[in-house]
């Protein structure tokens, strides 16, 4: 790709010596016709051959001039970086002033035939550019020259430089250390590629609106709406308050923190939001981006859905499901009175006395979601937690002892994992004992892939989500108000 410069200023200033030679070529040519006359007009055919070479000269004139306008139309030759007439091009200007560049819209150049759909991938990729003149059109070119779509383009600029996001779609074949390499022939650094999916392609304002309507409807999807508008990152909540009771010490400033890889906002209910991403450092757009979502949950206040679902059981009992909130903190310790100690025991891992003070960080939407059954009189007999645990996620159950084994536990478990596909997560733990058969029985009625880990004496099982669809509502419901 060139840059395309104005026939106005492409003038060049005549020098006395070219205009030297050109007087000097005429005389020479008026010299040369009169001797030519002189010959021939003395001849007794002379004026004849004098009228047959006008005609000829007049001749090869004309068809040198129909020649020219019929093939003045034609595209340049490659690499002249002029766009042809009707070839799909479009301008785009570089880093820091108005330059104009070709770049291919809808169809790739180079030569050959065009690769169909099936063949080409998706990528995402961020690299650090010059803010100078030239430099996107530098890139584009590099991406052109590898049959490379541009489909978004995204620009963070920084105190000195650019960085340029880019959603590609390229040849199935080219490979990431290909595209990493031309990047960086053509003036790119700190390149990060990671292949994309269709979820990719919506545009970055609508994303971020998308993300702003489900923090708005509830307080537990600010986490979720933080990793989906940054990328790969780990978010950790941490509160002001331990479970204990102490006070941490964290904290952060009204208008946050922002160190390179780890950005730190102040979390409405109290406490820091920390998000961590090792492999690509945040841009002050994406800072900015974050805070003010964070500010839209703080100005909100708690908040939580209202849906309820009514289920019979099958002995015939009906019990109710809906979300629950730190508003149920009393109705879920007075459960925790009516459950013995080998109940709180397996679902704790610890000592009994300690379990109510879990309650209000289990309960609280920061954390995570948490689904209550009660039932008909308006008793708390099961909690589900769903709890965000940095990258990975975590379900965890309670179920009075007087109504296990009667299904809530498979059915809240159920819940809870449709939540999380949902949430986009790629797999969820319960941690447990191998003798919590009912647990360890409800995790195997999900029919996932499961793994079984032994840590210290406890039971890990991870269940990966992208396997198989999980229900999200049994086949015995009846009714949902």
């Amino acid at each position: 790709m060139t840059d395309v410069t104005s026939a106005k200023t492409a003038r060049r200033s005549h020098h006395w010596r070219r205009d030297v030679t050109e007087l000097a070529a005429l005389f020479t040519a008026v010299a040369v016709a009169d001797a030519i006359a002189n010959l021939i007009g003395h001849q007794p055919d002379g004026p004849y051959l004098l009228i047959a070479s006008a005609v000829a000269l007049a001749v090869t004139a004309a068809f040198h001039t129909w020649w020219a306008r019929r093939h003045s139309h034609a595209p340049p030759p490659t690499g002249t970086g002029l766009p042809a007439e009707g070839d799909g091009s479009s301008t785009v200007p570089g880093h820091g002033t108005d330059v104009v560049t070709t770049v291919p819209v809808d169809t790739p150049t180079g030569t050959g035939p065009a690769p169909s759909p099936e063949d080409t991938a998706l990528w995402r990729m961020r690299t650090t550019v010059r803010d100078t003149p030239g430099s996107l059109a530098a890139l584009c070119g590099a991406l052109a020259r590898h049959r490379v779509d541009i489909l978004t383009l995204q620009t963070h600029p920084l105190s000195r430089g650019t960085v340029d996001e880019f959603l590609l779609r390229a040849p199935a074949p080219l490979q990431a250390q290909q595209l990493s390499r031309a990047i960086s022939a053509a003036g790119g650094s700190s390149t990060w590629i990671e292949r994309a999916d269709t979820h990719d392609l919506v545009d970055a304002p609508t994303r971020v609106l998308s993300l702003a309507t489900r923090t708005a409807l509830d307080a537990a999807e600010l986490p979720l709406a933080l990793r989906q508008l940054l990328g790969r990152c780990t978010i950790h909540s941490l509160p002001a308050v331990s479970v204990t009771g102490r006070a941490t010490g964290e904290t952060a400033p009204v208008e946050g923190v922002l160190e390179e890889t780890v950005m730190r906002l102040r979390d409405p209910s109290g406490g820091a939001i920390t998000i961590e991403r090792p492999y690509l450092p945040f841009t002050p757009t994406e800072f900015a981006r974050a805070r003010a979502l964070v500010e839209l949950d703080a100005r909100l206040g708690p908040r939580v859905p209202r849906s309820e679902h009514v289920l019979t059981l099958p002995e015939g009992n009906d019990i109710t499901v809906r979300r629950a909130d730190r508003g149920d903190l009393s109705a879920a310790r007075a459960m925790h009175d009516r459950c013995s100690e080998r109940t709180l025991r397996l679902r704790y891992h610890g000592p009994v006395h300690d379990a109510d003070r879990y309650l209000d960080h289990l309960l609280s939407p920061r954390f995570g979601r948490t689904l209550a059954v009660q039932t008909a009189s308006g008793r708390l007999v099961a909690l589900g937690h769903l709890l965000w645990d940095g990258d990975e996620t975590e379900v965890a159950l309670l179920v009075e002892d007087d109504w296990q084994r009667r299904g809530i536990g498979s059915e809240l478990l159920s819940r809870l994992v449709a939540l999380a596909v949902e949430a986009g997560c790629d797999s969820v733990y319960a941690v447990t004992q191998s003798s919590n058969t009912g647990m360890v029985a409800a995790m195997r009625a999900l029919s996932l892939p499961l793994d079984y880990q032994i840590e210290e004496g406890t039971l890990v099982i991870t269940a990966r989500l992208d396997a198989t669809p999980v229900r999200s509502l049994p086949p015995y419901e009846q009714a949902g108000r």
